[in-house]
């Protein structure tokens, strides 16, 4: 089984020794990947016209690949997972230099959680379109597989124009994992085309449900196996019950989970030390093993 960490971005910090032992302690009791969350700037919530978002600019996050990178250089065999890449925001062809690079420097341990996002100030401050951002990601991903594969590309879309020109390094995966988050019927068709696996952001199984089904309608239309598709659980830290984590777990498995991420954020933990502790219990709690 898959269980990793969500690196909690919003209450860490910004020590660097603080984060290589957080990266250093999930690797070390045996969770199998770091997960990160992704916003470049945040709206000032005194704005003209308010803000509603659940993020400010008084919000912490690391930049997800320059973190992983970092990540990548003091541990030797836990993944990293973005969860996920605002990906219409982001210029394509430097996504895909820059994860090709982080795929090298970490040895192939890297999985690209991308989606469309909901922050159309983030979008006006990086000069994109919030508006045509789901038909864009489509070509997006188009652009990206064939930039990790092919070591010269000739594309021409609506949005994208290569002229026979490719990235060096190449990823050590070819191509790297994409999976999706989102939950809008558009957004699971989109995932179960083009997708290597899903991150949904529902509490349980049970809320899950329905969507799973819609997921899984999705693949078979488009002729794709389900199970080489992968769901990643999000299991928040709670109130620190086992019981409570295992019983999730259980019907998470029962729904076609294959990956879970353990989330401490919310949970008051005041100090770095106090998420790396809480990745110790639950660890010990639900049979998290170092791998060899």
């Amino acid at each position: 089984m898959n269980i990793g960490v969500v690196f909690p971005q919003t209450e860490f910090g910004n020590d660097p020794i603080a984060i290589r032992d957080y990266a250093q302690t999930a690797e070390a009791v045996g969770f199998s990947h770091v997960l990160a969350y992704d916003h470049v700037i945040g709206a000032n919530p005194n704005r003209p016209g308010g803000w509603q978002g659940p993020y400010t600019v008084d919000t912490p996050f690391h930049e997800p690949f320059v973190l992983f990178s970092f990540m990548a250089a003091v541990t030797r065999t836990i993944g990293f997972a973005s969860g996920i890449i605002i990906l219409p925001q982001r210029q394509t062809v430097l996504v895909a230099k820059q994860t090709s690079t982080l795929d090298v420097l970490c040895s192939g341990r890297l999985r690209l959680g991308i989606g469309l996002g909901w922050n159309w100030v983030e979008y006006e401050a990086l000069n994109q379109d919030f508006h045509n951002r789901g038909r864009y990601m489509e070509e997006q991903i188009a652009v990206l597989r064939q930039l990790w594969t092919q070591p010269l590309v000739n594309f021409t879309g609506r949005w994208h124009s290569i002229p026979d020109a490719g990235i060096k390094p190449l990823p050590v995966q070819q191509p790297i994992p994409i999976w999706f988050g989102g939950h809008a019927t558009a957004a699971l068709q989109r995932c179960a085309r083009l997708g290597d696996g899903w991150m949904p952001n529902y509490r349980t199984a049970e809320e899950a449900r329905p969507a799973i089904e819609q997921l899984e309608r999705g693949l078979a239309q488009a002729g794709r196996p389900r199970d080489r598709f992968g769901i990643e659980a999000r299991l928040s830290y709670g109130d620190g019950n086992p019981d409570t984590w295992q019983a999730l777990m259980r019907d998470w498995q029962a729904a076609g989970a294959t990956h879970f991420s353990v989330n401490t954020m919310g949970h008051g933990f005041g100090a770095p030390a106090a998420h790396i502790d809480a990745l110790r219990r639950f660890a010990a709690a639900t049979g998290v093993t170092p791998r060899s």
